[in-house]
């Protein structure tokens, strides 16, 4: 629940909710986000630190899997916020990487559902409230959303749709002042890559950083009203992966990012 002084006065400041608030990339936008003063509806299926610790800062258990759960976690936001928001961060994320014929049919799945279906809902269930503001929908997709990708087809298949979705919602809702947005990261080095057979390089100038991600949604939301930044590509000034050993049964996966 949030603190009391917080869900007292509903428009002290502005609303976000994050999804993947947990890890990587989401919770590196998460720490942004209080820099600039915003309240906090981090989606998790675990507490993220440091960020609960904050008093702008209010944990939302969820799985985002379970559109029982997305439905149930939007109620109490959207009673917390007074029905008004001024950001959806979709960050979470998982993947599983392997010629496609060996990727276990839950896998494909739960990519489906956890990068492509959950943004999808909680875009509709949100988006009255993100008119009433002129918010902000902002989706994490992938560079894999751009170009082919051998061995992670059904991932890029989830990400090319986030993107696509983002296109179109856009030119469905500019006309009430809410921006959709897409961010497409190349290789970040966060934990999603723990549980796979390659993962960043350790020269800095072949991956990116969470941090690389939270400056992008940092600059979306600081053009001047009237400018949507509708797209924007990250990528690292090299190319470079590192190869490890490949992972089978329960521990391949990419982390999910909750």
């Amino acid at each position: 629940m949030p603190p009391p002084a917080l869900a007292q006065n509903p428009c002290i400041m502005k609303n976000a909710v994050v999804t993947g608030a947990s890890s990587g990339s989401g919770k590196a936008c998460c720490q942004m986000l209080l820099e600039k003063g915003y309240r906090i509806y981090g989606i998790s299926r675990t507490t993220p630190a440091p960020c609960a610790s904050h008093p702008a800062f209010v944990h939302c258990r969820c799985d985002l899997e379970n559109t029982a759960s997305i439905k149930e976690t939007a109620a109490f936001v959207r009673q917390s916020t007074g029905r008004r928001l001024h950001l959806l961060l979709n960050c979470a994320g998982a993947g599983r990487f392997a010629p496609h014929e060996e990727i276990p049919v839950d896998w494909i799945h739960r990519m489906v559902a956890l990068n492509l279906e959950a943004p999808l809902v909680l875009t509709s269930l949100f988006l009255r409230d993100l008119k009433r503001t002129r918010g902000f929908v902002i989706n994490i997709s992938s560079v894999t959303a751009t170009e082919p990708a051998p061995r992670g087809c059904a991932y890029a298949a989830t990400k090319a749709g986030l993107a696509h979705f983002s296109r179109s919602l856009f030119a469905e809702v500019r006309r009430s002042g809410v921006k959709a947005v897409c961010i497409m990261p190349d290789i970040t080095r966060t934990p999603f890559f723990d549980r796979l057979d390659f993962g960043p390089a350790d020269d800095p100038e072949t991956r990116l950083e969470p941090s690389c991600v939270a400056g992008a949604v940092k600059t979306v939301l600081e053009q001047r009203e009237g400018t949507v930044l509708t797209e924007m590509v990250l990528r690292p000034a090299r190319f470079r992966i590192e190869k490890k050993p490949r992972l089978t049964g329960q521990e391949a996966g990419g982390e999910p990012s909750r």
